[in-house]
């Protein structure tokens, strides 16, 4: 596929990058069609990298790309269903990590697209925004499902109510993203991050992902349970032989994935 919405470098570590900065990177039907053939072909990446380009992170939702004509409606639960919903399931069942690289707002479904990656790193300047209400809509991309995980129901209902915008320092102090940093320091940080994580041993890394992001439907006891099995598979992987030499030799492992 040829991008036009998104740049696309695939590698050890991919690099997509939202690419309408003069709509703030706001989605139409085009980029999520392209973001997802990006997502589709990372092939042996070992993490992924997504942000946006220009001064913003996402938007969210481009309105005039699903506007309606005066006195006609559209139906937004086919435009969820059919590109919002298998986005975040795809960037929270991929096996590698995601970090989202926050460079600027993120609003609306685009402040719940950063949250659906495993690791969120914004820039000081950057915003989260739950734009919603005042569309008169809900949280969707998410939203009502992982903000009252990451900061509890009360913030929740503030941030969703309200639609105040929240700082990245204060997302970072509420617990909603991993670190806010400055501004001239986001790439060499998002860069340190990410080679960090490929250095890793990735079958780990995605069995850390898939537990813990699955860990709310179990209790104590079945999780338990589900972290022996887990452990007992990683004990027999050539990954967890490397690691530990590598650990003993005091070098960096060379992990094959197996």
């Amino acid at each position: 596929m040829t991008y036009e919405t998104v740049q696309f470098e695939p590698g050890v570590v991919a690099r997509v990058t939202l690419n309408r900065p003069e709509r703030l990177n706001s989605f139409t039907a085009q980029m999520h069609n392209e973001l997802r053939d990006a997502l589709a072909n990372i092939g042996d990446a070992r993490v992924v990298v997504l942000s946006g380009a220009g001064r913003g992170f996402c938007a969210g939702q481009d309105l005039n790309d699903r506007a309606a004509a005066p006195g006609e409606t559209v139906d937004l639960g086919a435009t969820v269903t059919a590109y919002w919903n298998p986005l975040i399931r795809t960037l929270s069942s991929l096996p590698q990590p995601v970090i989202a690289r926050v460079n600027g707002v993120a609003a609306g479904a685009g402040a719940n697209l950063a949250l659906a990656c495993d690791i969120v790193v914004a820039a000081k300047s950057a915003k989260f925004i739950q734009s919603f209400s005042a569309i008169g809509l809900i949280p969707d991309s998410g939203g009502t499902w992982v903000l009252p995980r990451l900061v509890g129901q009360a913030r929740a209902l503030g941030l969703a109510l309200t639609g105040e915008p929240l700082s990245a320092e204060k997302s970072a102090e509420w617990g909603l993203i991993w670190k806010a940093v400055e501004d001239e320091a986001l790439d060499a940080e998002v860069d340190a991050l990410a080679e960090k994580l490929a250095s890793l041993p990735p079958l780990g890394l995605a069995a850390t992902k898939q537990m813990i992001r699955s860990s709310w439907q179990y209790s104590l006891d079945e999780e338990l349970e589900r972290q022996a099995g887990a452990m007992r598979r990683l004990g027999f992987t050539d990954d967890y032989r490397e690691g530990v030499a590598a650990f003993l030799e005091k070098r960096t492992p060379k992990c094959t994935a197996k």
